[in-house]
């Protein structure tokens, strides 16, 4: 079921909806690891007044380094770190344009649905990104007491957030809150392995871009298949 959905997911990549949910996050992507990384050599550069050394950057100055490759590799060094909340917060705000794209070529039968107000969807986003970045935060200490199995610690541990969430989103549309949640716990094991998948390209710079829709998409299909195999009353 996970595979199917996967494919399926990306045999529609290039649907103009799912394109221009993509520029968007990159847009949005982009801006963070910008708007971050330019945080960065502010602190820092007011913490050496002005100039400072980076491994393999070397002297870091304020706006040339800011415009130049140095930046653009740690950027992308950064995004590594950075791409698992940035994607969930993609994925949360712009799902319903995702899932009704989806629905519109795979499940055409199905009535239309107002989907999740925009504001609880904002507001979903944010209660999720501060437990997404807190549960990352408290496994810092299980990757130094476990160096080598710390990949495996980072991709079950956002497996389980990601699938969570993003199931919960795409059931809640048609579902609601409570009936979305009930759907979450009757397929757990299922949900958190497609998280992982999820997961593990996350960690890949440039690749981790196109990933919330495709995580988007996934789980759209998840759901639904889950509920055509559910027997009836």
């Amino acid at each position: 079921m996970i595979l199917s959905s996967f494919f399926k997911a990306i045999g529609q990549m290039g649907d103009p909806r799912f394109r221009r949910v993509l520029f968007l996050g990159i847009a949005l992507t982009i801006a963070l690891l910008a708007g971050f990384y330019a945080l960065f050599l502010t602190v820092m550069n007011e913490a050496v007044d002005g100039t400072m050394v980076l491994p393999v950057i070397g002297e870091v100055t304020w706006i040339g380094d800011l415009l130049g490759w140095g930046s653009l590799f740690l950027m992308l060094f950064l995004s590594t770190f950075l791409m698992v909340p940035v994607a969930s917060a993609i994925t949360s705000l712009f799902l319903d344009e995702v899932a009704s794209a989806v629905e519109a070529k795979h499940f055409p039968h199905l009535p239309d649905v107002k989907g999740v107000p925009f504001y609880e969807s904002l507001r979903d986003t944010i209660n999720f990104l501060g437990i997404l970045i807190g549960a990352n935060i408290v496994a810092i200490l299980l990757y130094v007491m476990l160096p080598f199995a710390a990949i495996f610690i980072f991709w079950a541990l956002n497996g389980f957030l990601l699938g969570r969430e993003y199931f919960q989103i795409a059931a809640m549309r048609r579902l609601g809150r409570e009936g979305a949640k009930q759907a979450r716990k009757e397929h757990f094991g299922m949900i958190w392995l497609a998280g992982c998948l999820m997961a593990v390209p996350l960690t890949i710079p440039l690749l981790n871009l196109f990933i919330p829709i495709l995580g988007a998409a996934t789980f759209t299909h998840l759901f639904h298949q889950t509920q055509m195999r559910r027997p009836s009353d």
